[in-house]
């Protein structure tokens, strides 16, 4: 968004080089003395007689009769007069002008000549012919050397008040100071009101010898204060305080009459169009005073700050009187200014490096802040629920179109996910960059969580309606939940309580389509399930059957993404594994010696390594699935009493959810242990599993295997975990 700010207050006049060469050549006039001081003549270049009503201030250049210099030849006064004669004023614009081909080389080099003369050999002489040819107070006012002016005049006044008595004696000498006096005067304000429109070279160096000429003033002043006598009619001059006010005036006409391109205001409306103008007539301009009025003033004087103070409470002052009639359009505009715009205008590298913009406060104070933040974010959080309804809306309109979801690389997806996920990222991003406050831009997804209920409705009436094509919207949404569930998590957009309530919307949403999915699923393998744990299933081509008919149900779930679709098939595998011990566990097979024990154990063991195989090749990511039936195949290959509680313990410990009737079947699977040596094992078991628990999060699976009996089954740590 900063971009579009850049773009829409983009100055089409850019300066460059040559402001890059006035910067430089103004530095080297500050360390001069004044123009037509005693070390040399200023010569008033003839006017341009094409404005006569309006003379074009000449450039400040010296004649080749300069009183620093030693008498010379004819043909000598003249190659000095072609060097520093006047040349015509060169414009000094707002502009992307090459400094390499700028004409204002050889003006800089004929203005440093004149400012760096030749040694003297003679100083004495050369003082007394300045004094003869050192300019009047007209000529200098005519050149708008108006520091060497001012100077004049204090000692002119000094010498009528201070160092004679002729003061009260000569009124027609005191009349005359006053009148130049006022005449000065006149000239300086009319240089300051230039400031920000300066168009040559001429002006830019007038506008410094003002500056100059204010500070001689102030310090006229200071010293009538510290003097006993009456001072002139004239003093105190406060001319500092009234360059300020000539300053503030210039700023406010400015703001009142702002530039703004005709194109610039189609479709906006009036407060639109005003607000822009002013933020890009406060930028320009201030632009514009740290690469050139900057150089006109000594680094005390401040000038960057005291313009960036006028600015701002100028704007500020505007976006006042409009806060309290903003509809909700032009609310978002203006809170888009006062916290995106404007602070971005002002960090811009050139202006931060000469602005204090903590000193400058904010724009608008917090009172009329909040009740505009509080309209925009109203506005967005009604905006968002309408949009994200309006996605769902156009899912549900398909849905009772009977049309079945679209396929991208073989997996069903559905757009609500995406375009939702764009809408709030894109809306409460906004919002945060508009009012500066993370917190508050949440608040825009307060709503959410109706939303996603809305979402997860639509979800069960596809289930329950079990159409031809719901298999295909319930693939697709699982994709959503996924997206969503991610969103959510790894997006720091929402209120913590949103946050939770909508993930488990999502978590339920996905258990209920799994469920849809599997169930068929599940009654396909239930042939195969009653066989296992019997004297069949002792027989290989029990389990193969079973694996086969998996893989060809494990091929019709595909469908979704590739992460739902693991994370479906792993939920399968799961309730595979879930079932395998369950059957095993009824005790339909009696394993009354060793020799039937190690080929159960051989059974199992295999059919851990098939079942992983099969799922591992598909996708699924439950390695822990395989380890369980491994740890059970070892129990009943084990013969040894010890032996036996340490493999129990060892499952036990990863499963905390193992139950006391858990261990008792699988014990009884091996009837040729002795009703003493089940209990010893048991009870063994359960006190070191009691004693070395330390609680923590871990996997729930015995959970699952539901023992047929009358007592409810007792986990050995409680089920905790």
């Amino acid at each position: 968004m900063s971009h579009m700010m850049d773009k829409s207050t983009e100055n089409p006049s850019k300066k460059n080089g040559m402001i890059a060469k006035l910067t430089s050549f103004r530095r080297a006039t500050w360390k001069n003395t004044s123009l037509g001081g005693k070390k040399f003549k200023l010569h008033a270049p003839a006017k341009n007689s094409d404005s006569a009503a309006s003379p074009q201030p000449p450039s400040p250049s010296l004649n080749a009769g300069s009183a620093s210099t030693s008498p010379k030849s004819n043909q000598e006064k003249e190659d000095d007069e072609s060097d520093v004669s006047p040349h015509k004023s060169r414009p000094l614009t707002r502009s992307n002008t090459d400094p390499t081909t700028s004409p204002f080389d050889n003006t800089v080099k004929r203005v440093r000549e004149s400012f760096y003369f030749r040694r003297k050999k003679d100083e004495d002489k050369a003082t007394s012919i300045e004094e003869k040819v050192k300019p009047t107070f007209e000529e200098y006012l005519e050149m708008q050397a108006f520091c060497e002016a001012t100077q004049q005049l204090i000692d002119r006044e000094k010498h009528l008040f201070w160092e004679t008595v002729e003061a009260e004696a000569n009124k027609e000498a005191v009349e005359k100071v006053a009148a130049d006096h006022k005449a000065l005067e006149e000239h300086v304000w009319q240089i300051l009101q230039k400031s920000l429109s300066l168009s040559t070279e001429e002006e830019v160096s007038a506008l410094t010898s003002a500056v100059k000429a204010i500070n001689l003033e102030e310090e006229q002043d200071q010293l009538w204060r510290q003097n006993s006598q009456t001072p002139p009619t004239w003093r105190p001059s406060e001319w500092k305080k009234r360059h300020d006010e000539v300053l503030q005036k210039l700023v406010n006409g400015r703001m009142d009459n702002p530039s703004s391109p005709i194109g610039d205001q189609v479709n906006q409306s009036s407060i639109e169009a005003d607000i822009h103008s002013m933020g890009r007539q406060l930028k320009e301009d201030l632009q514009w005073v740290v690469e050139v009025v900057k150089n006109c003033y000594p680094p005390e004087m401040d000038i960057c700050n005291f313009y960036a103070r006028q600015y701002h409470q100028n704007f500020s002052a505007r976006l006042k009187k409009i806060v309290g009639s903003v509809d909700d359009k032009d609310c978002s505009f203006l809170l888009r200014w006062v916290k995106e715009f404007y602070p971005g205008i002002l960090e811009k590298p050139e202006l931060a490096s000469n602005i204090n913009t903590e000193a400058l406060g904010k724009l608008l104070p917090d009172e009329l802040l909040k009740p505009l933040e509080e309209q925009y974010l109203s506005k967005q959080q009604k905006d968002l629920m309408i949009y994200i309804g309006r996605v769902l809306d156009e899912a549900k309109k398909e849905w009772d179109q009977g049309k079945e979801p679209t396929r991208d690389d073989g997996c069903y997806v559905s757009p609500v996910a995406y375009d939702v996920i764009q809408l709030i990222n894109g809306i409460v991003t906004s919002a945060h960059i508009t009012v500066r406050d993370p917190h508050k831009a949440q608040e825009i997804t307060s709503n959410l969580t109706d939303f996603m209920q809305r979402y997860q409705t639509f979800h069960e009436d596809v289930i329950k309606q079990n159409k031809p094509h719901s298999k295909a919207f319930i693939k697709a949404n699982l994709s959503c939940v996924e997206q969503f569930r991610d969103f959510l998590v790894e997006h720091d957009l929402f209120p913590e309580d949103v946050r939770e309530n909508c993930l488990q919307v999502l978590t339920e949403m996905k258990q209920s389509a799994h469920t849809y999915l599997l169930t068929p699923v599940h009654k396909i393998l239930k042939p195969h399930y009653q066989k296992l744990g019997t004297s069949d299933w002792l027989k290989k081509n029990t389990f193969e059957k079973l694996l086969n008919s998996t893989e060809d149900q494990l091929q019709e779930l595909q469908g979704s993404s590739q992460s739902s679709y693991q994370e479906l098939i792993g939920q399968l595998q799961q309730e595979v594994t879930v079932e395998y011990v369950q059957r095993l566990l009824k005790g339909k097979v009696k394993l009354k010696n060793t020799k039937k024990q190690e080929e159960a154990y051989e059974t199992v063991k295999e059919n851990a390594e098939r079942l992983h195989e099969l799922f591992a090749r598909m996708g699924s990511e439950q390695d822990w699935l395989k380890e369980i039936l491994t740890k059970i195949a070892e129990v009943l290959r084990l013969q040894d009493i010890p032996a036996i509680q340490m493999q129990i313990v060892s499952l036990g410990s990863a499963y905390p959810d193992l139950s006391e009737e858990h261990v008792s079947a699988l014990l009884k699977l091996k009837t040729n242990l002795s009703q003493a040596d089940m209990n010893t094992i048991t009870s063994t078991v359960l006190d070191t599993l009691k004693e070395s628990y330390t609680g923590g999060e871990t996997r729930r699976f015995f959970s699952n295997v539901v023992m047929m009996s009358p007592s409810f089954p007792t986990c050995i740590t409680s089920c905790s975990g």
